[in-house]
């Protein structure tokens, strides 16, 4: 079974980008740690992480279109390279302003969208090179393994962006994010990988239409959109506003916010690991709707649990659920999605899978001081538990792919 797991890192241009982007994502899961205990300092208000969430992926849902045609038009590694070097410069320009005790929290707020446009080109464009480097019956490994990545890379990164915020301070945390872009820009250089994007005379909206075109014709991923946005929007708040539980819950400090992170990333790695070891079987939806109804009563769980423990626990199988229906839903996408559509099909796929991530914080933000974080978390767990069941009872569209 684990010989399954790894497949794909018999490709080296596989282990090359994957070794790069675990580098560099380590980098910025340290900078997150620091950048959301810092912005909840300096606002004051659960309000500004979800202004600060909202602003990092809004570009990622409002350029998608326009990055899904750049991806399949032009030369995908020069897209990512050029993502990079805009994310490491707004990186270091956040560090600047740290060491010199200059910073605002409208600083942060402008850099994170200006990292999120970077985002947007950047993301089309790494999930289309993905299936050009291991083959097809290896994809769904490969995109677990991808999720392993990113995964351990928020396990390490927290706990390192935690030691150097307690030690050497916040600037620490963003230029040391900034020169791990490097990692991944030297891998992206050395992939032998070549995509032949093709020549056309249509125009950008053109292009466009045809990809809308493409996905309105195959009703499966229309409801693979939809249940990526609400996946994301009622999912993802437990990881923008731990802080708030780690400050206002559990009383505790950025240690507590670490430990509380830690184990979420713990639990999505077993979650990638276990998908991984299923590989491409039939079944993918239905196996999708059960992670999203587990990440549902883990939701609810985790925010109405009394005990710092009992709510770990919550807290590590949520992390598995939540990876597990990311891995498969994209890789039915990426099973779909013709090659020459791809970047177009991955570009719209991130409007819904990253869309409802600022939403959802936003909405949450202004919501929490209201009603307090546990509850309005626990009713985002009640909602999707309902939806779930409705798929997988009612509506079996998605149960039966």
């Amino acid at each position: 079974m684990l010989q399954k797991v790894f497949e794909p890192f018999k490709s080296r241009d596989f282990r090359l980008m994957w070794s790069g982007a675990c580098t560099s994502s380590i980098g910025t899961w340290m900078q997150k740690l620091a950048q959301s205990w810092l912005v909840l300092l300096l606002g004051g208000s659960p309000f500004w992480l979800g202004l600060d969430s909202f602003l990092g992926e809004l570009p990622i849902f409002s350029l998608a279109l326009f990055a899904g045609v750049a991806a399949d038009r032009f030369d995908r590694r020069r897209l990512l390279i050029g993502s990079q070097f805009v994310q490491m410069s707004c990186a270091l320009v956040l560090c600047v302003l740290f060491a010199t005790h200059s910073v605002h929290v409208w600083q942060i707020l402008t850099l994170s969208f200006v990292t999120g446009t970077a985002q947007a080109f950047g993301s089309p464009a790494y999930q289309s090179l993905i299936p050009a480097l291991v083959p097809r019956e290896q994809l769904p490994q490969a995109i677990a393994m991808n999720s392993i990545q990113f995964n351990l890379a928020r396990l390490i990164g927290p706990v390192l962006g935690g030691l150097a915020l307690s030690t050497l301070g916040a600037a620490w945390c963003f230029g040391l994010n900034g020169l791990s872009f490097v990692a991944v820009i030297v891998t992206l250089l050395m992939i032998s990988v070549r995509y032949d994007f093709p020549k056309t005379t249509d125009t950008v909206f053109e292009s466009m239409k045809q990809g809308v075109r493409f996905i309105r014709k195959r009703d499966h991923m229309v409801l693979l959109f939809v249940v990526s946005f609400a996946c994301t929007y009622l999912g993802i708040p437990i990881l923008t506003f731990l802080p708030v539980f780690a400050r206002d819950v559990y009383h505790g400090d950025a240690k507590t916010f670490t430990l509380l992170l830690s184990i979420q990333a713990v639990g999505a790695i077993a979650g990638a690991v276990v998908v991984a070891a299923r590989g491409r079987k039939t079944g993918l939806g239905r196996s999708a709707l059960f992670g999203l109804l587990a990440l549902a009563f883990c939701l609810s769980g985790f925010a109405w649990s009394k005990s710092m423990l009992v709510g770990c626990v919550f807290l590590f199988f949520g992390g598995m659920a939540l990876i597990t229906c990311f891995a498969m839903l994209s890789s039915l996408v990426q099973l779909i999605a013709a090659d020459d559509m791809r970047g177009r099909v991955m570009s719209i796929y991130n409007i819904a899978f990253r869309g409802g991530m600022p939403i959802g914080s936003l909405v949450a933000g202004a919501l929490i001081p209201k009603f307090g974080a546990p509850n309005v978390v626990g009713a985002h767990g009640v909602v999707l538990g309902v939806l779930t069941l409705y798929l997988l009872l009612v509506h079996r569209k998605l149960a039966s792919i």
